[in-house]
């Protein structure tokens, strides 16, 4: 009982210094510099919490916007398979860059690199089976239901579309997504965690 106590503790205590760095040095885009912060673990946002309400099946296309240094991208990549594909977009290319070297040195060849803009995404209508962006969504200047009528516009019909939000200086409020996503032709259909640290999935509306 003592040592799960402690290990509890520690885990709580590792959480809050990942919140406190990622609150101390926020900025958008993502400095490359800090991207080493990155790959803190972030309270009840952990990738294996994206997995779960994600759901990537192998041989699935599918897009993240913002992938930071990869934390996401390396294992929804493994789990689309050799016949998956996940793009990736962000508008810092030395990111995309770092992103694909950690994939190539674990063997993972399914993900694509792209620089962009995600108010302008380069991919024709219903390209995708799913989008996910992890605290990003707060991050893209103007209003955030520019890049959500993108992600609408690429989804495939039956396409979800997963956000991660966390409390820092950028943070979007559930409420407030989902108010948003109506507004682009989404709608909330779940989401899981707590109002600081969740993952909502929206589908297309209709």
């Amino acid at each position: 009982m003592k040592t799960d106590r402690s290990m509890g503790w520690a885990a709580l205590g590792v959480a809050g210094a990942a919140a406190a760095a990622v609150w101390g040095t926020d900025s958008a885009p993502y400095p490359v510099a800090q991207r080493w912060i990155l790959n803190l673990p972030l309270p009840l946002l952990t990738p294996r919490r994206l997995e779960r309400i994600l759901a990537p099946r192998e041989g699935e296309r599918m897009l993240e916007v913002g992938p930071g240094t990869g934390l996401q991208s390396l294992p929804v990549a493994r789990r689309l398979g050799a016949s998956g594909r996940l793009d990736i977009v962000d508008i810092q290319q030395p990111m995309l860059d770092h992103v694909t070297r950690r994939a190539a040195r674990r063997g993972i060849r399914t993900i694509e690199p792209t620089l962009a803009d995600a108010r302008a995404l380069p991919f024709p209508d219903a390209t995708f089976d799913a989008a996910y962006l992890v605290t990003v969504l707060g991050e893209i200047p103007g209003d955030p239901r520019d890049a959500l009528r993108e992600l609408r516009r690429v989804l495939k019909p039956a396409g979800r579309v997963i956000v991660g939000e966390f409390a820092d200086r950028h943070y979007v409020p559930l409420l407030k997504l989902a108010s948003r996503a109506h507004d682009a032709g989404l709608h909330l259909v779940r989401h899981t965690g707590v109002p600081f640290a969740y993952c909502a999935e929206l589908r297309v509306c209709g």
